[in-house]
């Protein structure tokens, strides 16, 4: 793409592409890095400049109730590529480094594998972040990819830190330098839709956007914005995991707004669905959003379960949505939330356990500010706190965790680097 693309490096996009006329759609996946549900002109950003996903917004179908499967980026991708939560392909706690000896097992079945098994071609473009692995072994095109163009890990170790842009685009947003690459990784979707029409492959091609988990707050106006939803990256609040998404297929999917719940973990079956592919002989986790897209827009997802970065069977989720009303049976800060007014997000506020949990209904309270169960609870908010109880035994009895990926520790010898067979690395891979 040249140098109007660098955009993209803070970036994810699958593209499975079918040459058949007539045949099942393409598709094109675009996955931001550390966007916040508030940072889109679309989603309410006073001064966004985001022309092209705007317009993506209101000639598609917005979400406002999508949820990405974690805070934090290695495990919300896995679950993204899977239909499964993290914890099965064992992405947790945390994200991979540069130098793990873990990845994304080659066993997990991918949306690629998938749709290159209905002969699809496929493309990984952008940060991958899911482990590099002897020789490459965990790369993109070890998971059903047939081309990759990108990065292994974020490029810190863009809207995630630090930003850049080129010189197009720098000092031209209302938003300083990450205003600036938001404005650039609009460009580029802008060039992709612009390339499909180009193509002649706009009617035929169902564009998905939204992005891996909520903003990093920790360097104030230098990361994204949760709007009015609580905290941030790394926490199970809705700042946290509820994400900007778009489903955007001209004459197929009507324009509007759905509040019906959806996630990244529904992304799986749905594009299987419409590529007439089979599913993995696996547990999903996902749903198929068919419905929401085009037919009665009721989703088949009714709850969500809200893992921290550093899951475990013992405490289950931490959190617990049913309908509209959430509760909560664990809190926690982190450090990628700090440095907002609200002393709950911050990375010292220590793990809490809630017993009965905190509940909000949604619809009315986003931002997750008034306990329902301190304001005298009708029997309609004990009822639905009873079914998500039951919801939430019911879920953990299915819910195996595989090995832990990122346990398997770590070996300097694994980390790229710009200068071959160097020694003692990192220090000596810096590029000139």
């Amino acid at each position: 793409m040249g140098r109007r693309g660098r955009g993209l490096p803070w970036a994810l996009v699958l593209l499975a592409l079918r040459g058949v006329a007539g045949a099942a759609p393409s598709f094109v996946l675009l996955l931001a890095d550390d966007l916040g549900f508030g940072d889109l002109g679309s989603y309410g950003h006073p001064s966004s400049a985001t022309p092209n996903l705007d317009r993506m917004a209101s000639r598609g179908l917005r979400f406002t109730d999508f949820y990405s499967s974690s805070p934090v980026c290695s495990p919300s991708r896995a679950a993204l590529l899977t239909g499964r939560f993290q914890m099965r392909s064992g992405v947790y706690p945390g994200v991979f480094n540069p130098d793990s000896r873990g990845g994304l097992p080659l066993s997990e079945v991918t949306i690629a594998e998938v749709l290159k098994a209905a002969g699809y071609a496929t493309a990984m473009v952008g940060k991958w972040h899911l482990g590099l692995g002897i020789n490459g072994s965990f790369l993109p095109i070890h998971q059903g990819f047939d081309h990759f163009l990108g990065v292994p890990y974020s490029h810190d170790q863009h809207t995630h830190y630090p930003q850049f842009a080129s010189q197009d685009y720098a000092g031209q947003s209302r938003r300083g330098p990450f205003g600036d690459a938001l404005l650039e990784f609009d460009g580029s979707v802008g060039q992709l839709l612009q390339a499909l029409e180009e193509n002649g492959l706009a009617n035929t091609t169902l564009v998905f956007f939204t992005s891996d988990n909520g903003p990093s707050t920790m360097r104030m106006a230098r990361g994204g914005s949760s709007g009015l939803l609580k905290c941030g990256k790394g926490t199970t609040y809705e700042g946290g995991m509820r994400e900007p998404a778009v489903a955007y297929w001209p004459g197929h999917i009507p324009p509007g707004v759905t509040h019906e719940l959806a996630s990244t973990l529904d992304i799986l079956p749905t594009l299987t669905t419409l590529a007439g592919a089979a599913l993995p002989k696996v547990a999903l986790d996902g749903y198929d959003l068919s419905p929401v897209l085009f037919g009665s827009r009721k989703s088949p997802r009714q709850t969500m379960f809200f893992y921290p970065p550093s899951p475990d069977p013992v405490h289950g989720p931490f959190a617990v949505r049913l309908g509209k009303y959430k509760a909560h049976y664990f809190t926690q800060g982190s450090s990628h939330s700090d440095m907002t007014p609200d002393q709950a997000c911050h990375g010292l506020t220590p793990l809490t356990p809630h017993l009965p949990p905190l509940l909000f209904d949604l619809e009315s309270d986003p931002a997750e500010n008034y306990d329902l169960l301190q304001s005298g609870a009708g029997p309609e908010v004990l009822q639905a706190l009873k079914e998500i109880k039951l919801q939430k035994v019911l879920f953990e009895q299915r819910m195996e965790f595989g090995e832990s990926q990122i346990r398997k520790g770590r070996d300097p010898a694994l980390q790229p680097c710009c200068v071959p067979n160097c020694s003692p690395k990192p220090s000596c891979c810096r590029c000139s």
